[in-house]
């Protein structure tokens, strides 16, 4: 079995301490985490080298064992009483001799059987403990989903049902809920792994634009067809609000085209107290009028000389 250097997969010396190994394994576990590259095989195996290694390097007395033993160490581990002895007395001698043991060397020495799993041999047996051989518990994935909800329904809250893995599942939505509000449905992810949690669902609203109503933090926006006589005499015209209501708007008397009235507490709800309202905005555009008859015509006419 190849010979695995742990201080190289963590990018360390083999002097680092104890605080530089769980810097760099921190480090390279975040880049490496499943979660964070789903579906990625070679960051999948890179993030097991890296936690192997960690394994190691953390533990004081198998670090110990590992920077003694160097790539034969394993040898010792599986040789039981007898090859202790022999591996002790074959390490000695070569460390006086200053040669360099090889893993075939070691396989000569036991009569040249294969090697298990480096990692497996590591903490396999009694080289390791039990709570190492067990498969670690892992969360579930998180599902993300969009919901698309109307303006009235972000105004007025609701209740959204919808089906997922064959379960029903049902969403309130509050009054005033703004978009691209993310809700959290804790363990309605994927299932956990070895025992783990499941996951959680994420759902991202989304409003759909609306024909009258334009949406600006807790204010809206309308846009109001007034014709040039009630914008140069002043009126009332009647507009439908987000919430259903009739009102009637004062125009005051030469009203400009673009002039913005605003309409106090007659906006979207406050998501965080749905007894505030923001308000409502009404663009005035003034609509002249078409196919003037000849007696239209005259009037304007003579207005226009009055002005004059």
């Amino acid at each position: 079995m190849e010979y695995k250097d742990y201080y190289k997969t963590l990018g360390v010396e083999k002097n680092a301490t104890a605080d530089e190994i769980k810097k760099a394994y921190r480090k390279l576990a975040k880049k490496y985490h499943p979660d964070k590259n789903p579906g990625s095989k070679p960051s999948e195996e890179k993030f097991k080298e890296v936690s192997e290694a960690n394994e190691v390097l953390s533990d004081p007395e198998k670090r110990k064992k590992y920077d003694q033993l160097g790539s034969n160490w394993k040898n010792y581990e599986n040789a039981g009483a007898g090859g202790d002895e022999r591996f002790r007395n074959y390490y000695q001698s070569n460390q006086q001799s200053g040669r360099t043991y090889t893993s075939n060397d070691i396989n000569d020495l036991f009569g040249g059987g294969g090697f298990s799993d480096f990692f497996e041999s590591f903490f396999g047996g009694s080289a390791g403990s039990a709570a190492r051989q067990q498969p670690r518990s892992r969360k579930g994935k998180d599902y993300e989903a969009a919901l698309n909800i109307s303006l009235e329904e972000a105004f007025h809250g609701t209740d959204k049902e919808f089906t997922l893995d064959g379960k029903k599942i049902r969403v309130k939505i509050t009054p005033g809920i703004e978009q691209g509000k993310k809700l959290r449905l804790k363990n309605q992810g994927a299932a956990g792994v070895t025992g783990g949690e499941k996951g959680d669902l994420y759902i991202t609203i989304q409003i759909a634009s609306h024909p009258l109503f334009e949406r600006q933090g807790n204010d809206l926006n309308y846009n109001l067809d007034v014709d040039l006589y009630t914008a140069l005499l002043g009126g009332k015209k009647s507009v439908k609000t987000i919430d259903g209501k009739t009102i009637n708007v004062n125009i005051p008397a030469e009203t400009e085209n673009g002039t913005t009235l605003r309409i106090k507490n007659m906006g979207m709800h406050n998501s965080n107290s749905a007894e505030l309202r923001g308000d409502l905005y009404v663009k005035i555009n003034v609509k002249l009028p078409k196919n003037l008859s000849s007696h239209e015509k005259e009037l304007v006419a003579k207005l226009q000389a009055l002005r004059n």
